[in-house]
Formats: C-alpha cells, sequence, structure tokens
C-alpha cells in the first residue's frame, strides 16, 4: 500500500497485519518546487486529496513487477483480470481480437498491427463529464500500468514544471478543468492520449471499475433514462448510444468502486426498487460475502446459517438485514452501526 508517512501511525496496524506491505511515500515532487505557479496555489484544494493524488505516480517505479495494478481502497475485485495481464505482457493477439478484453466503445485493442504494446489500463470519470469539456478525465481509483523508472521520471518532470493552465488544463490541451484534473486524474490522459497515444487503453466502465454511475446527463426518473450521453462529450458519435452500467449483470463486472454507491460499511440497505439502487445493493452484498468469507474461510471463524437470525446475531452481533449484511451490521446508515473487523493477533 503507497502510504504518505503523515498516515503511517494509522495505516501501519491496520493494514499489515491483514498482508500489506507498507510502502512509506511522499508526493514525487515537493508543492513548492513546481514551478508552474497556477498548479502549485490551486493544486492542494483540487479533487478529492489536492496534490497528494500524485502519491499514486509511485505505482510506476515497482519495476520488480511486470505489471502494477493501482486501486483505491474502496474497491472490490470480484473475478481475476488475467487477460488485462496477458495482454500487457505478451502484447496484442496476432489475429487482430482484443483477447478478451472489454474496450470501451468496442473499440479494438491497438490501433494498428504495428502498434501492439500496450502500457496502461484506465477508465474514464464519465460521471464528472459536463458538455463543451475537451477531454474527459480517468477514473483515479482503477489503473493497470507497465512499470517503468523512465516513465515514473517523465511524470515527475511534467509535475514539476506544472504546465497546468487555468482554461486550457495541462500543458493547455484541454486536459482540464475538470474534477481531480490537476492531479492525477488529469495527468493520465494527457500522457497517454497526447504525448504517448496508442499506448494506453479505455475500458469498459461497466465491467471494470463500475461505479453504477447515471450514463445520461439528465436524471433518471421510474428507471427512465433521459438526456444525453455523458461518454458522448469525448466521442460525439456516441452522443445518444450509451450502456447504462447499473443494468450490468453482476457477474460481468471485474471491480467495483464503492463512490456512488457508498461504503458497504455504512450499512446502507439500498433496498428500493430503483435501478440507483439494485446494483449498488448487490456491490454491498458481495462486499460483504467477502468480508465473510475472509472470517470464515482463513481465520477459522463460526460459520452460520443467514436464513437463522439468532444463530448469526449470537455469532457476530448484528441484527440488521442479516441475510445481507450477515451480521456484520446492527442498525441502518452510520458509522456507528457497523460492526468492525476484528484482525487477529491486532492488539
Amino acid at each position: 500500500a503507497l502510504v504518505p508517512p503523515e498516515a503511517e501511525s494509522c495505516a501501519r496496524p491496520a493494514l499489515e497485519p491483514l498482508g500489506y506491505e507498507i510502502l512509506l511515500r511522499d508526493v514525487p515532487v515537493p508543492l513548492e518546487e513546481i514551478e508552474g505557479e497556477y498548479l502549485r496555489e490551486k493544486g492542494p484544494n483540487n479533487g478529492c486529496c489536492g496534490e497528494k493524488e500524485f502519491l499514486k505516480i509511485h505505482a510506476y517505479a515497482l519495476i520488480q513487477h511486470p505489471v502494477v495494478v493501482h486501486l483505491d481502497l474502496d474497491t472490490l475485485v470480484l473475478k481475476p483480470m488475467d487477460k488485462l495481464y496477458d495482454v500487457m505482457i505478451n502484447g496484442a493477439p496476432k489475429d487482430g481480437s482484443n483477447g478478451g478484453v472489454d474496450v470501451a466503445f468496442g473499440d479494438p485493442l491497438v490501433s494498428s498491427p504495428d502498434s501492439s504494446e500496450i502500457n496502461a489500463f484506465f477508465t474514464r470519470d464519465y460521471n464528472m463529464a459536463h458538455s463543451g469539456q475537451k477531454h474527459a478525465g480517468v477514473q483515479g481509483g482503477f489503473l493497470v500500468l507497465r512499470p517503468s523508472l523512465d516513465v515514473y521520471k517523465e511524470f515527475v518532470a511534467i509535475i514539476r514544471k506544472g504546465d497546468f493552465r487555468q482554461k486550457g488544463g495541462w500543458g493547455g490541451k484541454g486536459f482540464g478543468p475538470f474534477y481531480g484534473s490537476m492531479t492525477f486524474q488529469g495527468i493520465i490522459p494527457y500522457f497517454y492520449d497526447h504525448l504517448h497515444p496508442g499506448t494506453g487503453v479505455e475500458l469498459n466502465p461497466c465491467v471494470y471499475n463500475n461505479m453504477a454511475f447515471n450514463p445520461r446527463d439528465k436524471p433518471t426518473k421510474n428507471d427512465i433514462v433521459s438526456g444525453h450521453c455523458r461518454d458522448g462529450y469525448n466521442r460525439p458519435d456516441k452522443h445518444d448510444e450509451c450502456e447504462d452500467c447499473r443494468s450490468r449483470p453482476l457477474e460481468d463486472v471485474f471491480t467495483t468502486h464503492f463512490t456512488l454507491c457508498q461504503k458497504p460499511w455504512e450499512c446502507l440497505p439500498q433496498d428500493g426498487n430503483r435501478i440507483q439502487e439494485r446494483l449498488c445493493r448487490k456491490f454491498h452484498g458481495e462486499w460483504y460475502r467477502v468480508r465473510e468469507d475472509l472470517e470464515t474461510n482463513l481465520w477459522g471463524r463460526k460459520s452460520v446459517q443467514l436464513t437463522n437470525k439468532e444463530e448469526v446475531v449470537e455469532a457476530r452481533g448484528g441484527e440488521y438485514q442479516v441475510e445481507h449484511f450477515r451480521g456484520y451490521c446492527e442498525k441502518r446508515g452510520g458509522k456507528n452501526g457497523y460492526i468492525k473487523v476484528e484482525i487477529p493477533g491486532k492488539k
């Protein structure tokens, strides 16, 4: 886990017992060393975490691995992503197929047979896209990358120069302004779309990094969508044709990112019969299934019959919607209703 030094005291005792190796890393370029005045002054208040988002760039320096998968902690992996790794390590299939990789818009995996090397897979943050936006940002919680010290150094040089413009974004090329554009969510598309086109592949966000977002720019009412497709701002040819990721079957999804669905540990039932909630409830249910599997099969804790509420409450303490939350929630909503994981051997 990439952890800033100031977070070590809380991260190490929480993550090391779970098998995480703590990698203490500070921002690759100290804020005062960024040459661009606008980025230096405005960056700390941009997106979720300001310049701390640049910590993710350190993933490129993990050259002991052939492939690095960088995920936010509020992500759940539901299926193996081996096909992504196979393509990145072995190159695109010679037969012109996508090698089982679900590329956004049904596009080909590579633009031409001569450009078979892929250095990154990502999804875009269309939930934050808006009309008039030249380029959509990447979603910062998911990036599959090929580590490289040369690439790492190039990112560091870009950040140090700090050429982010108020109206033109990175390099004045339209990679911003949008949510998080001054840091990770803007610099990644600037790198792969502009500086090194053809080396990064946009994945289908309904399959990878599914956040159950509304694909259109107007509200959904009674399961009826309205408005234009948000991804159409980037691809005008697709402006009125977009899949609603909220309708994707759970078994199709490789990873989900708990943003719009909120965090599972907030014990929100998401049990309304609306497209906005149905898939979120399934994602939360999977998170609790994985927690139960960890505690019973890896740590040897007691298994229970979820249909026997009395047995569940006695073993785990939570009586709220036991078949869904599996005894780990005492009441609806709020962190006070959640029964925290007790890590074996942790004092």
